[in-house]
C-alpha cells in the first residue's frame, strides 16, 4: 500500500504564466487554481461539510486567532483535533491569526517578540507569538501551516512597511525553527511563508529572497486585497509571483471577487482564499456568469427562472429566483443557505474552468470571454 506524501507539489501544464496542477497530502489531493471557503470558527458559514465538499471543494480554511479564543486550540485538541470536531476529513489550511489580531483588536500592543492583545469577545488579554501561533495550527491539527506575519496597510510610508517586513521575515524564521519542533504534526503537514512589501517591487523582492533561504513547502503573497484596489494589486501581482520560487504553491491571501481570481490565475497564483462568497450569499449576492445579482431586488419577486441555469446546486435545479428572494426578504435562514451554496459551487465551476483552460492552452481566450460576460 502507497503512503500518500506529506506535501508534494506537481504542475501538469502551463499556458502563460497560467498554471494547473495538483497538491498531494496525506489527507487528500488539491486541484490548483484552488479556492478554499472560509471556516473561520471550524464552520463555513450556513454550510454543512459534506455540502461544502460537494462544491467542489478540496480543502478549507481555519482561522487561529478565532478558534484560540473560542473554543480554544487546548480544547479542540483534546476533543480530537479540528478535523475531528468539524468532520471534515480532507486538508484544511490555517492562518496564524496575525491579520486578525491587527484587524479586529483595538487594544494591542506590538514587539519584536509578538502581540499582545486584548479578545474581541471579552476583553481577555492574549499573547501571540511565531511560536504560539505554531502551537495553536498545531493543536489544532492544521494540514497546512501559515508562518506568523504582520500585515500593515499599503498605505502607510515606505520606511514602516519595510520595517515591519524585516520583522516578518524574523517571525518567519522563528516560524520555521518553530514548526519544525512539532514532532509528529511537522512530519505530515506543511508550512508556508508569507512574502509582504506592500506594494514596493524591491521589498518584495527582498521578502522573498528571505522566505527562499529560510526555506518552505509553500509560499504566500500577503498585504493585499487591503484596500488598495484592484489596478493595483494586478501591479503588483505582474511581479510578485514570479519573484517566489517556480516549484511551490502560491497562495494570494484574502482574494476575492471572480474578475480577481481570474487576474491573479493570469499573473501566475495557485491558492485562494476569501469570506466574500459566503458572506455574499448570506446578505443575497449571487454570482454568475453574467455578473453578480443582487435576490433581494423587487425584479425577482415573481421570477420563476433558477439563479443560474447552467448551474447544478440545488439552489438552481430545485428553487426559482421568486422563492430565494422570498427567503432573503423574510430574514430565513434558508435563504442564507441557498444561495451560499450557489456561490460556492460558483467559484468551484470558475476554478474547474481555469484548470480545464489552462491545460488545454486556452487560457486567454477563457480570460477574455469571462470578463466580457461577468462585467458587461
Amino acid at each position: 500500500m502507497t503512503t500518500a506524501p506529506r506535501f508534494e507539489f506537481k504542475i501538469a501544464a502551463t499556458d502563460g504564466k497560467a498554471r494547473t496542477g495538483e497538491i498531494a497530502m496525506r489527507r487528500g489531493t488539491i486541484r490548483t487554481p484552488a479556492f478554499m471557503p472560509v471556516g473561520t470558527a471550524a464552520t463555513v458559514k450556513a454550510m454543512k461539510p459534506e455540502t461544502v465538499r460537494a462544491t467542489g471543494a478540496d480543502i478549507i480554511l481555519g482561522n487561529t486567532y478565532h478558534l484560540m479564543l473560542r473554543p480554544g486550540a487546548e480544547r479542540v485538541a483534546k476533543l480530537g483535533g479540528l478535523h475531528k470536531f468539524m468532520n471534515w476529513d480532507r486538508p484544511i489550511l490555517t492562518d496564524s491569526g496575525g491579520y486578525q489580531v491587527m484587524s479586529l483588536s483595538d487594544l494591542r500592543k506590538l514587539t519584536e517578540d509578538g502581540v499582545e492583545f486584548r479578545s474581541h469577545l471579552d476583553g481577555s488579554k492574549h499573547m501571540l507569538t511565531p511560536e504560539r501561533s505554531m502551537e495553536i495550527q498545531r493543536l489544532l491539527g492544521s494540514d497546512i501551516v501559515m508562518a506568523f506575519d504582520e500585515c500593515p496597510r499599503a498605505d502607510q510610508p515606505r520606511e514602516v512597511i519595510e520595517s515591519s517586513m524585516e520583522m516578518s521575515m524574523r517571525w518567519a524564521k522563528r516560524s520555521r525553527d518553530a514548526f519544525d519542533a512539532g514532532g509528529e504534526h511537522a512530519a505530515n503537514s506543511a508550512l508556508f511563508g508569507i512574502q509582504q512589501g506592500a506594494l514596493d517591487e524591491e521589498l518584495r523582492k527582498r521578502s522573498a529572497d528571505a522566505l527562499h533561504d529560510i526555506g518552505f513547502d509553500g509560499y504566500a503573497i500577503g498585504g493585499l486585497a487591503v484596500g488598495e484596489g484592484q489596478e493595483a494589486m494586478f501591479a503588483t501581482l505582474e511581479f510578485a509571483p514570479g519573484q517566489l520560487p517556480e516549484n511551490a504553491p502560491r497562495y494570494l491571501m484574502g482574494v476575492g471577487k471572480p474578475d480577481d481570481l481570474v487576474g491573479a490565475v493570469e499573473r501566475g497564483v495557485d491558492m485562494f482564499d476569501c469570506v466574500l462568497p459566503t458572506r455574499s450569499g448570506r446578505n443575497g449576492q449571487a454570482f454568475t456568469w453574467n455578473g453578480p445579482l443582487n435576490i433581494r431586488n423587487a425584479r425577482h419577486a415573481e421570477d420563476t427562472d433558477p439563479l443560474d441555469e447552467t448551474c447544478p446546486c440545488s439552489a438552481c435545479k430545485d428553487y426559482s429566483r421568486a422563492y430565494l428572494h422570498h427567503l432573503q426578504k423574510s430574514g430565513e435562514i434558508l435563504g442564507a443557505m441557498l444561495v451560499t451554496e450557489h456561490n460556492l459551487t460558483f467559484y468551484q465551476q470558475l476554478m474547474q474552468g481555469m484548470r480545464d483552460a489552462i491545460g488545454e492552452r486556452r487560457f486567454a481566450a477563457f480570460a477574455a470571454k469571462f470578463r466580457a460576460d461577468y462585467l458587461r
